[in-house]
């Protein structure tokens, strides 16, 4: 019997997510399976992989074969290199200690290196966060000046309409005056015209 460490769908349409299952390759994909050793969840920002290590790593050793997803993600956990130092232990091309010391050592490498990952990942989303809010500043202040323009054009405009017709009342003003002077003189020059 072949076995093989596989994924097994789950979860709604659009939304999978994954069993991380050890089943006969004869089986269906989401048939029946001999042991669920974790879950695999490709919906999240940084894809979710939660997996028992030492069963996972017992079935490698008994001769499981895992599929391409599988394989990458048992090698990002570490499971295929501790295989292969644990197949040169078994040939006696170095010992246990040996072997430990190695696999710690890649593990500390690679959690940094992770580390460094996350990181700049959470760097990338903080400056673009503040590009963006750069960004928006820049069309506010654009847009609060445009404001401030149109209502100064709006201040002038209406200063000059109120100045035209302040002097235009001040020039009615002396004219009223004037043909109201006018009209005394007019009524004295008819009144000489009677006399005589």
């Amino acid at each position: 019997m072949a076995v093989k460490i596989r994924l097994a769908r789950r979860g709604r349409k659009k939304l999978a997510i994954y069993d991380v299952v050890v089943a006969d390759a004869r089986a269906p994909r989401d048939g029946r399976f001999i042991e669920k050793i974790g879950t695999y969840n490709p919906n999240t920002p940084v894809a979710a992989i939660e997996l028992d290590n030492d069963k996972a790593f017992q079935w490698l050793m008994n001769g499981a074969q895992p599929t391409d997803t599988v394989r990458a993600m048992l090698s990002y956990r570490g499971l295929l290199y501790k295989k292969h130092l644990q197949i040169g232990v078994i040939k006696g091309a170095m010992t246990q200690e040996e072997a430990d010391k190695k696999l710690e050592a890649w593990m500390k490498d690679k959690e940094a290196t992770i580390e460094g990952k996350e990181k700049s990942l959470a760097d990338k989303v903080a400056a673009e966060k503040k590009a963006r809010f750069e960004a928006e500043t820049k069309v506010n202040e654009a847009r609060a000046e445009a404001i401030k323009k149109r209502q100064e054009e709006a201040e002038a405009e209406a200063k000059a309409a109120e100045a035209p017709a302040q002097e235009e009342s001040s020039e009615e003003a002396p004219a009223e005056e004037a043909s109201t002077e006018e009209a005394p003189k007019a009524e004295a020059t008819e009144e000489e015209k009677k006399e005589d």
